[in-house]
């Protein structure tokens, strides 16, 4: 590669900014840039050189390195090269069956949110990781499969009912997430007493009667627990993949566990487990308090060998976002909540470009920093 300024000003072309590129790698796909088609839209003018990095989703956790990344190999590669211009942009990946065409035309990927018990906080991550995936830009759905405890409502500060156009009906929305529940559609103080096989009809109703339009991300709040209910809805839903929530202490991780066999029995990748409640600061002396343990998510984790998406610790604004409708991701009041939340929804959002580019299973090698 020319090296002497004064021939770079004569030159420099195409070729030569992209061998210089071929540097920087994508520390998830682990190949570089250009091999990966990231590179768009490059234009010399003298010696100034500016293109556009398309990412596999917005919500790359290590965006802002790459672009760091690639204007550095540039000025590293080609001596008296100038003013370098990269822009961020970002096309969402998927891999098609017939089944998620059938019934989500428009839906790129489908996340489940699961747990093996009920009392870990599932709804809540799966609201949190919606908006955060919508706050970073990614068009984003929202779909409460909890037929008899619907809290998605409540915690997206939603009331009303959808409209039906066309003989569909359309979602609700609210920060920037489009959201169905049965919880709009029946009285709330009215139990849904309904056996396995009515479920099952309103969870596909769900998929192929309501016009989600064109989403990259469909999170799907499950039902907790892992018997045959769920196992009718995870072989009836087109799964990417599923996030499972678990606890600190055994008594959650146990189920955890069998939530992750189930999904394991029916072929569905896990992208990851998140560990909520992880532990608690005071906000008076600042002391930590481990109330149910701590660690054992990222434990379980490495003993199944998928990742670890991160812990979220026990906030009380989380639990008040709950009760308000106003989730803490999007809460730019509370910034360290905020970025707990938005490091384990780009985490999630890595792991599924993985999995679209790979064919397989999920990596593992996620690198998180404290709290994250």
């Amino acid at each position: 590669m020319t090296t002497s300024g004064e021939i770079l000003m004569k030159s420099l072309s195409e070729e030569h900014v992209l061998e210089a590129l071929r540097v920087v790698k994508d520390p998830d796909l682990h190949k570089d840039i250009v091999t990966l088609g990231f590179v768009k839209n490059l234009a010399i003018t003298g010696n100034d050189v500016s293109f556009s990095l398309e990412l596999t989703t917005p919500s790359c956790p290590v965006r802002d390195e790459l672009k760091d990344a690639a204007s550095r190999a540039l000025h590293d590669a080609i001596q008296g090269i100038g003013e370098v211009t990269v822009t961020m942009t970002s096309s969402v990946t998927q891999r098609t069956r017939p089944q998620h065409a059938e019934l989500l035309p428009g839906v790129k990927n489908t996340i489940a949110v699961a747990s093996g018990k009920g009392g870990v906080g599932k709804s809540t991550v799966a609201v949190n990781l919606a908006v955060a995936l919508a706050r970073d830009g990614a068009r984003v759905g929202l779909a409460d499969l909890d037929m008899y405890g619907p809290s998605i409502p409540l915690m997206m500060g939603i009331k009303g009912r959808p409209r039906m156009v066309e003989q569909k009906l359309l979602p609700m929305e609210n920060w920037g997430v489009k959201v169905m529940s049965i919880g709009f559609l029946v009285d709330p103080m009215q139990a849904v007493v309904w056996r396995g096989p009515m479920v099952s009809g309103a969870v596909k109703q769900f998929m192929s009667d309501v016009a989600w339009g064109e989403l990259d991300y469909l999170i799907m709040d499950l039902p907790p627990g892992t018997g045959d209910i769920q196992l009718t809805l995870v072989q009836t839903i087109p799964l990417t993949g599923a996030v499972i929530v678990t606890t600190p202490q055994d008594v959650s991780l146990a189920d955890a566990i069998k939530a992750w066999r189930l999904f394991e029995k029916v072929n569905v990748p896990l992208l990851g487990i998140v560990e909520n409640m992880s532990y608690f600061v005071c906000s008076h002396c600042g002391q930590r308090e481990e109330i149910f343990a701590n660690g054992g998510g990222k434990r379980t984790a490495e003993e199944l060998g998928v990742p670890f998406l991160g812990e979220i610790p026990i906030y009380t604004n989380i639990r008040v976002s709950g009760d308000t409708g106003i989730p803490v991701a999007a809460n730019d009041r509370e910034p360290a909540q905020t970025e707990v939340i938005r490091k384990i929804a780009r985490n999630v959002a890595a792991q599924v470009s993985v999995r679209n580019a790979s064919g397989g299973a999920p990596a593992v090698d996620i690198q998180l920093t404290p709290g994250g």
